[in-house]
């Protein structure tokens, strides 16, 4: 399998894992899509084996869990060192994903939670000495997330359950 070259049957896999790579079954998927679950299994080894499946998270409620403030931190990194800073902010307790962004000042976004306002001024403080600028902090009050519809057929889109839409805080981003 070479980078970037799905086709309809790894996609369509792909798809039901987004939408529930807990709860469904090689077997749940290979009957949605005529296949037999060896086939589907095989399938999704060769999809973990080249990277495309990188791993498979927890969707956590914070808030219920005891964590009811979510921020994300926007921050600056010099480019040179943007790659360093990103995989240190992710040690800083609180921290529960960094996204790394290409362009722009506004180059990472750090994701935290915290049980008060305390724990949140303790993270952004341990940002700051890492040598990141915090530009911004956004208080979260919920984000949603979906599986990627892009990974069907057109014909597909249409009968795909329209409840399949997922509640996260943050499960896109590795939460």
């Amino acid at each position: 399998m070479k980078d970037g070259e799905l086709d309809s049957v790894d996609k369509q896999i792909l798809y039901h894992l987004q939408r529930d790579a807990r709860g469904v079954s090689s077997r749940d998927i290979g009957e949605e899509l005529g296949l037999s679950p060896s086939t589907i299994r095989t399938r999704l080894n060769k999809l973990e084996a080249s990277g495309i499946v990188r791993g498979y998270y927890i969707d956590i409620d914070y808030d219920l869990a005891g964590y009811p403030l979510y921020t994300k931190i926007i921050c600056t990194a010099p480019v040179p060192k943007r790659d360093m800073l990103a995989n240190r902010a992710r040690d800083i307790h609180g921290v529960t994903a960094v996204r790394e962004i290409m362009t722009g000042k506004r180059n990472i976004y750090v994701n935290a939670i915290g049980q008060s306002h305390d724990d949140l001024n303790r993270i952004a403080g341990e940002i700051d000495e890492l040598g990141l600028d915090i530009v911004d902090e956004q208080l979260i009050r919920d984000e949603y997330v979906c599986p990627y519809h892009g990974f069907l057929e057109a014909e597909d889109v249409e009968s795909a359950d329209a409840t399949t839409d997922v509640k996260s805080d943050d499960a896109s981003e590795g939460r």
